[in-house]
C-alpha cells in the first residue's frame, strides 16, 4: 500500500489527554498515535518544539487544545521550519466528547487540507476549519 493509500494518521498532544479524546476519535475512526504512546514516561518533559519536530519530519498533522501554540516563537519556528499541519482547539473549556467531536464534524476538510504540505495551522471551530497561520 503506497503512502497516498494509507490512512492519515495524527499525533494528538498532550494537552489533549491520553484516554477519553484519543479512545473517541479512535471510536469514530481516525488513525492517530498519542503524545504518550510515542515518547512513554518521557512524555510531560519533552519540549514542544521536539515533538513538533518530529510531527513534521514523518508528515502526522498534529491535533492540540495549546491555542498558545501559535503565538510562542519557539514553537512558530518550529512550525514553519519542520512544515507541520497543526488543528487547535479555539476553547479551552470543552468536555472531552466535545473536544472530539469538534474534530470529527471538520474531519473531511481537515483531511483535505492535510493533503496540502505546511507550514499551517487551523483553528477547529465549533462546525468549521480557519486558518490562522500563515494569516
Amino acid at each position: 500500500m503506497s503512502r497516498s493509500q494509507r490512512p492519515l494518521e495524527f499525533f494528538v498532544d498532550r494537552s489533549l489527554g491520553r484516554h477519553r479524546v484519543p479512545e473517541a476519535l479512535r471510536a469514530a475512526g481516525w488513525v492517530l498515535r498519542t503524545h504518550h504512546e510515542i515518547y512513554g514516561e518521557r512524555d510531560e518533559q519533552v519540549p514542544d518544539v521536539e515533538w513538533l519536530e518530529l510531527c513534521g519530519r514523518r508528515k502526522m498533522p498534529v491535533l492540540s487544545k495549546d491555542r498558545r501554540l501559535r503565538y510562542r516563537p519557539a514553537e512558530i519556528e518550529a512550525i514553519r521550519r519542520f512544515g507541520v499541519r497543526a488543528f487547535l482547539l479555539t476553547s479551552g473549556s470543552l468536555l472531552a466528547a466535545e473536544q472530539a467531536a469538534r474534530f470529527d464534524r471538520s474531519r473531511e476538510s481537515i483531511e483535505e487540507k492535510c493533503a496540502a504540505d505546511g507550514p499551517v495551522i487551523y483553528a477547529a471551530q465549533v462546525s468549521r476549519i480557519v486558518r490562522v497561520l500563515p494569516s
